[in-house]
């Protein structure tokens, strides 16, 4: 089988973990190369990891996490979210040519994105190897990266016109960093009563209620709010799709599946569960 091309567009946006400087890529896009010599290889799944020697990214998800997401967003079931999150990106002043995903896992809601924007290209960076692996094969104009969002992004000064970042950290100084003047972050946070009806009868963790000013008290600094939407829909689900929703997010890593079957079984056989995502957009 050939190797899908990695889009050049998306290329050029990449710094050097190492120096910063300019990234391009490798005859047959076998991997990235700065000017002063920096390679990193291409993965066989076709992704690219951009980390400092010795440098090890905050744990990510998991191989069952990615597959739970993957399913989850394959069935549609957070298709409405995909959608405000592509019109939040696309509104603004001025063109949408590439978008940085943050914490983007498996490059789902990315490619939506994209569905919008059909000239842009955008590349996901996450520290999950699992989810990179996904994301490479996502669409023909993403690229992926496995790196530290904490840390200085691979991704050059000014050079995106959209960060998104979805149930992911946020990296403020570093987003004002990467974003051309104007340029617009656009996040989405769990409301306090997203999945409410699950939280009691299966023992999920509580999105904190100050989820939303400590969202502000991190980005003002380096961002200016600009609005913001909340998103909410019942979603009606069946016990395996409740638990996939529950086996991609956080709630996963307290939560054992021989524990979680044993909940979802006491639960009715359809059950309506509130999606609440809070939808915030800021300006460089």
């Amino acid at each position: 089988m050939s190797r899908r091309p990695w889009p050049p567009r998306a290329v050029a946006l990449l710094a050097c973990p190492v120096c910063g400087q300019r990234l391009t890529a490798l005859p047959g896009d076998a991997g990235l190369r700065c000017p002063a010599g920096h390679a990193f290889d291409r993965a066989r799944q076709g992704h690219v990891t951009l980390l400092p020697p010795g440098h090890t990214p905050p744990s990510g998800d998991t191989a069952a996490m990615v597959a739970d997401r993957a399913e989850v967003l394959a069935a549609g079931t957070f298709a409405g979210l995909t959608r405000v999150l592509a019109d939040a990106v696309a509104a603004g002043d001025g063109p949408v040519d590439a978008v940085l995903d943050l914490g983007g896992g498996t490059g789902h809601h990315l490619a939506g994105v994209l569905d919008r924007l059909p000239s842009a290209v955008g590349v996901v960076l996450d520290s999950s190897r699992y989810a990179a692996r996904r994301a490479a094969g996502v669409s023909p104009r993403v690229l992926a990266v496995v790196a530290d969002t904490w840390a200085r992004l691979p991704v050059g000064d000014a050079a995106v016109d959209r960060v998104t970042v979805v149930f992911a950290p946020r990296n403020g100084p570093e987003t004002a960093r990467v974003l051309r003047p104007g340029g617009r972050l656009v996040v989405a946070t769990p409301a306090p009563d997203h999945l409410a009806e699950l939280v009691g009868p299966l023992g999920l963790l509580r999105v904190d209620p100050d989820k939303a000013a400590r969202l502000s008290a991190s980005l003002e600094p380096h961002l200016a709010p600009t609005g913001g939407v909340a998103h909410r829909e019942v979603l009606e689900l069946d016990h395996p799709t409740v638990t996939t929703v529950v086996g991609m997010g956080p709630h996963a890593r307290h939560l054992s599946r021989e524990r979680l079957a044993a909940a979802v079984v006491g639960l009715p056989e359809r059950v309506r569960v509130t999606l609440a995502v809070d939808v915030t957009t800021w300006t460089a």
